[in-house]
């Protein structure tokens, strides 16, 4: 199947074709600022990159280890992007947006079993795991940078998306693109069947309540990821995946002129828990300490500070109505 191809730099065209969707009020159009005030809007490091300007971006590094790989669509736009570690052959985040028209549902990952005879990750899967996702080496990282299929054989992890799959139902080559290894990080079946599919849950409507309807937000800024910072690793595959110690999400919900953050920390262990996601709350603030990742650092300086900074009591109750 064609893929589409890698954006370091997004073109401005791609950028205003996936930023014009009436679901997606507040875009910024290359470096203007988010209001007519002229506020601090982007703090990230954009090089003239409109892409990076997103509300659910990150602060990215500015170094040779680090490259973002921006994933998109001709008819949807962007589907996600990624900030990738070269040496260490593994993402730091994975951000996308969700709203009303990216989040319909025309495509069923169990379709994808029936295209064994086209799609030759599939038939690989099928062959070789017994079953027929599309799981892929990154057709944009050269070999020696990615990681490839044999890595995940014969190791006590399965292969955790970042984007999940249900984020992005909207198209079938959407939905390929987040089979792409460089959107997987390995995780035990504890976690992975565990409180992240229940965290992933409430980001993609799986379940009630949730957050990706329209009565709670206009637009979902997301941000997910697994420590592979030094010292935030939990151990190294014999096949020389990196293991994060611990997984996050970052979550920015804007509904109308109104914004609210939430946090999620948790520890990767093979525990299977099913313990509320509500256990696993904190603020953005604590998360940045955390990860050293400058979340949602393209908001004016001072509703990033009120959102980061809510105390836990008060994003429960924001967020678990």
């Amino acid at each position: 199947m064609k893929t589409s191809k890698l954006a370091l730099l997004l073109l401005a065209a791609l950028f205003m074709a996936a930023c014009g969707d009436d679901d997606d009020p507040i875009i910024i159009k290359g470096n203007e600022p988010l209001d007519d005030k002229g506020a601090n809007v982007n703090k990230n490091i954009t090089n003239g990159n409109a892409a990076l300007a997103r509300l659910e971006f990150p602060k990215t590094k500015d170094d040779a280890d680090n490259v973002v790989l921006v994933r998109s669509t001709e008819s949807h736009g962007v589907t996600y992007s990624i900030e990738y570690n070269k040496p260490k052959r593994a993402q730091r985040w994975t951000c996308f947006q969700l709203y009303n028209s990216n989040s319909v549902r025309s495509w069923n990952r169990n379709n994808w079993a029936n295209y064994a005879s086209t799609n030759e990750w599939v038939a690989r899967n099928l062959r070789d795991y017994g079953f027929g996702d599309p799981f892929q080496p990154d057709p944009d990282l050269p070999v020696g940078v990615r990681t490839e299929l044999e890595e995940y054989r014969n190791i006590p992890y399965q292969r955790g998306h970042i984007c999940a799959s249900s984020d992005r139902l909207y198209s079938m080559q959407a939905n390929e693109q987040t089979f792409y290894l460089s959107n997987i990080l390995p995780q035990s079946r504890g976690l992975n069947t565990g409180i992240w599919q229940d965290m992933e849950a409430y980001v993609n409507g799986n379940t009630s309540p949730t957050w990706n309807i329209t009565k709670f937000r206009d637009t979902l800024y997301v941000c997910k990821g697994g420590t592979i910072s030094d010292g935030m690793i939990r151990t190294t595959t014999a096949t020389g995946l990196v293991v994060p110690k611990y997984f996050f999400m970052a979550l920015l919900c804007r509904k109308g002129n109104d914004f609210k953050a939430l946090g999620l920390w948790v520890e990767h262990t093979d525990q299977l828990k099913k313990d509320g996601v509500q256990n696993y709350v904190v603020n953005i603030d604590y998360l940045e300490q955390k990860t050293g990742i400058d979340f949602f650092c393209n908001l004016p300086d001072d509703i990033e500070e009120e959102v980061e900074s809510a105390t836990v009591a008060t994003i429960k109750k924001e967020w678990f109505p």
